[in-house]
């Protein structure tokens, strides 16, 4: 008997629906109790709005080192010929003698070294995959996306490093797409088909039973077709690792042979996915200034995790071994977050025995950005509040933590349970309460003489500032991951990209605050987001 690791269909347990309000319960908790402390004593108000001002703070540090260290390493990683590197895994021990001695400041040339010795002294043949028997199968979704969003993504996995004809490339259309749809992703096939080493369409039906209207039940269905044809090929299914990429994703060129020489090195491989870095400016120019700063936080985010595993997760575009997709029926088919989702579906699937590897190669997204400044702006909040719909991940955990089916240690899943809630939580409420909150205490005790309630604001302020000091290494970082400037923009364009960062305070509580707290509600109100609201792309020209 399969696990069950699907999210339920229909009525919810009282348990399930306990978890599924308990996000917004915290969240809004939290504010309210500041008003209460506040009315209660000024001082009570005082020490607990302090506390969750300088713990915000003492973060956005440690963010801004990893940010640091994230983009260094990213860049070093970029640096190393990887298609060297899988040659040298072929013959471990001739590659591991003819460089022992040598002397190399190379991204991770120590970590090569341990891993060629490390084959060379394996006795079971079969422990190591042979690097020329990898084949990377890469999933491009889409739905109403042009030519003009697509080809971009196609030639950015053509420029790859890695053998192409060992790719199996699918696109991944949807029938709700319309003949539209089809007349792009054939298209697509013959101008690109005997580019690759095989080429294939998948239609995913409308209104399959028991599926949200979403990508998870597009790429389930592009990754069955891709499992009947590897059958039909004789491929073994151990040997092909499955990457999933949305219509503007751009991977580096040395992406593909990174994750097929970790996949390669990893003796755990079946047991992991690996997870690249988003970096969302493939647009950058193009985009408004308010979806650019969106774009930018989320790139420094995504940068962190890459240097903290315990916060990394599969997000947006990764990468998995066929044989565990297979194994787990592939990606959930009934949430609109099915990236994120995928690494509490293996984690479960596999029993706590799963990690998410970080790749430090970046995979290009776009910004935000349509026809008019409001079309844009209104496609960053659906957008967001789809991303902030993963907070319904805290019902499905809990869910399982508390079940019979769970054989993960106790203190394993409940560490890892805390983080998923306090990210969704610190995500919905700390912006409003560290801009205004300075206030609260005072406006509830005018007449006190309390010093510190009277003093909060200023004292706050101080705080605010200081934090907006470290904005300086966010506008120096968000320079230099610029990419070229088009030629139709002027010099002065660089002047916005300064600026722009002053509206970031508003932001954080316009888009980041609201967005999860919206969509924190609609799980306590039981009114589900049961369809992708996808991301309309539009190139600027």
């Amino acid at each position: 008997m399969s696990k069950v690791i699907e999210i339920p269909v229909g009525k919810r347990t009282f348990r399930y629906r306990f978890f599924e309000i308990l996000p917004w319960l915290i969240s809004v908790g939290i504010m309210v109790l500041l008003f209460v402390l506040s009315s209660w004593s000024p001082i009570a108000g005082s020490i607990f709005l302090l506390i969750i001002v300088i713990g915000s703070v003492v973060k956005a540090i440690g963010t801004m080192f990893r940010t640091i260290q994230g983009y260094k390493t990213v860049n070093a990683s970029c640096a190393i010929d990887w298609r060297q590197r899988m040659v040298d895994l072929e013959n471990p021990q001739e590659s591991y003698e003819r460089l022992a001695h040598t002397k190399s400041k190379a991204y991770d040339h120590q970590q090569h070294l341990k891993n060629l010795l490390n084959m060379a002294a394996s006795e079971d043949e079969n422990a190591f995959p042979k690097p020329q028997d990898i084949y990377h199968a890469i999933i491009i979704t889409m739905y109403t996306e042009t030519l003009d969003i697509l080809e971009p993504t196609v030639e950015s996995v053509l420029a790859s490093t890695f053998p192409k004809d060992r790719m199996i490339l699918t696109i991944a259309y949807e029938e709700r797409g319309g003949e539209q749809a089809e007349k792009v992703a054939k298209a697509l096939q013959k101008k690109y088909g005997k580019k690759f080493g095989y080429f294939l369409l998948s239609k995913h039906p409308d209104g399959l039973p028991n599926e949200v209207i979403g990508k998870g039940g597009n790429i389930t269905w592009a990754g069955k077709n891709l499992q009947k044809f590897v059958d039909e090929k004789g491929i073994k299914y151990s040997d092909v690792i499955v990457t999933t990429l949305d219509s503007d994703n751009r991977p580096h060129k040395v992406y593909f042979d990174q994750v097929a020489y970790e996949f390669v090195v990893h003796e755990e491989r079946q047991r992991m996915a690996f997870q690249p870095v988003s970096l969302f400016t493939n647009n950058i120019w193009d985009a408004p200034a308010v979806t650019r700063v969106v774009a930018c936080t989320n790139s420094f985010w995504n940068l962190v995790c890459t240097m903290r595993p315990l916060d990394l997760r599969n997000f947006a575009s990764h990468s998995q071994p066929l044989e565990a997709l297979v194994g787990m029926n592939f990606w959930s088919v009934r949430t609109i977050v099915e990236d994120g989702h995928q690494y509490w579906r293996s984690l479960f699937y596999f029993d706590g025995d799963y990690e998410v590897y970080p790749i430090r190669a970046p995979i290009g997204q776009d910004a935000v950005l349509n026809d008019t400044l409001l079309k844009t702006l209104k496609a960053q909040w659906v957008q967001l509040r789809r991303w902030d719909y993963g907070a319904s991940d805290v019902a499905y955990v809990a869910d399982y933590m508390f079940s019979k089916r769970n054989k993960m240690h106790w203190d394993d899943i409940f560490l890892k349970f805390m983080r998923l809630l306090d990210g969704h939580v610190t995500l919905a409420s700390t912006a409003p309460i560290v801009l205004l909150g300075g206030w609260v205490p005072l406006l509830f005790n005018l007449e006190s003489r309390n010093l510190l309630a009277h003093n909060l604001p200023t004292v706050v302020s101080y705080i605010q500032t200081f934090a907006m000091s470290l904005m300086l290494i966010s506008i120096i970082l968000s320079v230099k991951m610029l990419p070229p400037k088009p030629a139709r923009y002027k010099n002065t364009k660089r002047a916005s990209m300064i600026l722009q960062w002053i509206i970031s305070p508003v932001i954080a509580v316009v888009y980041t605050s609201f967005c999860a707290l919206y969509s924190q509600t609609r799980l306590m109100l039981g009114l589900y987001m049961e369809k992708f609201d996808v991301t309309e792309k539009v190139v600027k020209k």
